[in-house]
């Protein structure tokens, strides 16, 4: 069966995107708790890319299709599970990226939700928190997805928040989504993952 077409961000009222988010059928792999059967030879790079023994996997349904089946286990690992088996995935940062982001209001008032380079929505809200951090590469701002599960933001949506956060009158300085306020500041971070450095340059530090 085809999988369903990728929504199209700028067409949708954030009321349409928190609908179609929580109408969103993904398996329950928080129950799932098979016997580890090894690993999975995959791969997800910094930028998103998906790979198998080492190659790219080109078909974006087949990727879309093993995100629904990711899991964080409690060390911090990643494991693709089904009812009958467990295998370990690499992750080399955030298993997703925030490719697109859509902000509606003002102020405390504002939405703000995120497309995933798996078509994925996610508003940003108290249970999907934005947070910032601050490596040797610049900063890294994550958006929660779920159950331990983050997408890193694109270089250009970060600037976008930062522009919003400068808007308002908060100090620190940060953005509002449905209520939450997220401050645009270092949190703390995980230990960094080994891996090859980034494709695409760090990211330039907001002047002061």
């Amino acid at each position: 069966m085809p999988m369903e077409p990728l929504p199209d961000l700028a067409t949708l009222s954030l009321a349409d995107i928190a609908r179609l988010a929580q109408e969103k059928r993904l398996p329950p792999v928080e129950l799932w708790n098979p016997s580890h059967c090894g690993d999975s030879e995959m791969r997800i790079a910094r930028d998103g890319t998906w790979f198998h023994q080492g190659s790219p996997i080109g078909r974006q349904a087949m990727v879309r299709l093993f995100s629904t089946i990711l899991r964080r286990e409690p060390d911090g690992g990643y494991v693709l599970v089904t009812p009958g088996e467990k295998l370990d995935i690499t992750v080399e940062d955030a298993p997703f990226v925030a490719v697109e982001m859509k902000a509606e209001g003002s102020g405390a008032a504002t939405k703000l939700a995120f497309r995933l380079n798996t078509g994925e929505l996610i508003s940003a809200d108290a249970d999907h928190p934005l947070r910032f951090t601050d490596t040797e590469n610049g900063p890294r701002p994550y958006l929660h997805v779920r159950g331990g599960l983050e997408a890193l933001v694109a270089r250009s949506l970060y600037y976008d928040l930062v522009a919003l956060a400068l808007e308002g009158e908060e100090q620190p300085p940060g953005v509002w989504s449905n209520g939450a306020f997220f401050p645009v500041q270092p949190t703390p971070v995980h230990p960094p993952l080994d891996g090859p450095p980034l494709d695409e340059p760090p990211l330039d530090k907001p002047a002061s």
